[in-house]
């Protein structure tokens, strides 16, 4: 599998894989999974060449981040890039609370009995690195990330106060751990695209993880974000670029978009969309992958996967091509934003 080289700010070169493994799923997201398929998943996903393990302690509340520590113990460090999150910090003496109707980031459906707290500061962003190396069974971590700080986690009062709490105590101690290099990279992990504009201005990052919006359905990165990126030399890892599974399966019922059932007007415009990938013999999924990866600021496509015959094909749809017709065709078709590059 090609490697992308990117040397972080504190002299660190690290050589991301084009595809990652996502591993919310892992943290019993949509459904209780078997351990022993869950831990085979992530050997697969070494043995296809994946490199890039994208992890948090807010997937299953620790139970995705001890998932990905037992299925690399056999893999060895070097050549890993080990990324994972801090803004939660899991207390194991508390039962976790109910889901937060008025946010639209998911539960979990299984995951460990541990209650999350939001932290930001300094400490407690110090606190979450240490509690992922011991679930994790590391003794560094390649690429740090401020989680979720944005307004699709904690509403529009409350985003601005946590934005603030994070630059003044979380950033401070990610760049502290990368000047020590405990971290190789350090960045944030947002789901807005607008968010992380606001944080790729305010700080000095190596990477950023954008998820959700920029994908063959939305490039509402494309305008700002991504521009800035390369302004930067940040890295982008780009995650959510089947939007939560539609442009991986297609408009068929059940289809899931943004963590919830498709609506009829995505439906509809992934119909256009698979109709023109199947004149060109190219499944939406591959497309879908080859069209994140193709703009100059992604280093890494991070994809969810919960069975080994996933990231085999993932592996395998990273490694093919697909006909340069078919970006023609969707953007004169209006699918796809003129200004996306696709070469």
């Amino acid at each position: 599998m090609k490697s992308r080289n990117f040397q972080t700010r504190n002299g660190t070169n690290l050589a991301f894989s084009a595809i990652g493994l996502g591993t919310a799923p892992m943290g019993d997201l949509y459904e209780l999974l078997d351990e022993k398929t869950s831990i085979a998943t992530i050997e697969q996903a070494y043995a296809s060449g994946v490199r890039v393990f994208d992890t948090s302690p807010h997937y299953g509340n620790g139970l995705a981040e001890s998932r990905v520590g037992a299925g690399l113990r056999r893999a060895g460090r070097d050549g890993l890039i080990v990324s994972t999150k801090i803004g939660r910090v899991m207390d194991p003496f508390t039962r976790p609370p109910p889901k937060n109707p008025d946010v639209f980031s998911p539960g979990f459906a299984g995951g460990y009995p541990h209650a999350p707290r939001f932290d930001y500061s300094y400490d407690g962003a110090m606190r979450s690195v240490e509690h992922s190396l011991l679930r994790m069974g590391l003794d560094r971590i390649d690429v740090l990330l401020i989680h979720d700080c944005d307004v699709w986690t904690h509403g529009r009062a409350d985003a601005p106060v946590r934005f603030e709490e994070a630059m003044d105590g979380a950033y401070k101690a990610l760049d502290k751990l990368r000047s020590e290099k405990t971290v190789a990279a350090i960045g944030f992990g947002i789901n807005e695209a607008d968010t992380c504009v606001k944080f790729a201005k305010a700080g000095d990052f190596d990477v950023a993880m954008m998820a959700g919006r920029y994908s063959l359905l939305i490039q509402n990165g494309l305008a700002e974000f991504l521009p800035l990126a390369l302004e930067k030399k940040m890295g982008v890892m780009l995650a959510g670029v089947f939007n939560s599974g539609i442009l991986a399966t297609g408009a068929r019922p059940g289809a899931k978009f943004e963590y919830g059932p498709a609506p009829e007007d995505i439906m509809e415009r992934v119909r256009k969309i698979e109709a023109i990938c199947a004149r060109h013999g190219t499944s939406i999924r591959r497309a879908a992958l080859q069209f994140a990866m193709a703009h100059p600021a992604v280093v890494s496509v991070v994809l969810g996967g919960v069975k080994p015959e996933e990231v085999e094909a993932n592996a395998a749809d990273a490694g093919k091509t697909v006909p340069a017709a078919l970006w023609s065709d969707l953007k004169s078709a209006g699918l796809l934003d003129p200004a996306a590059p696709t070469a």
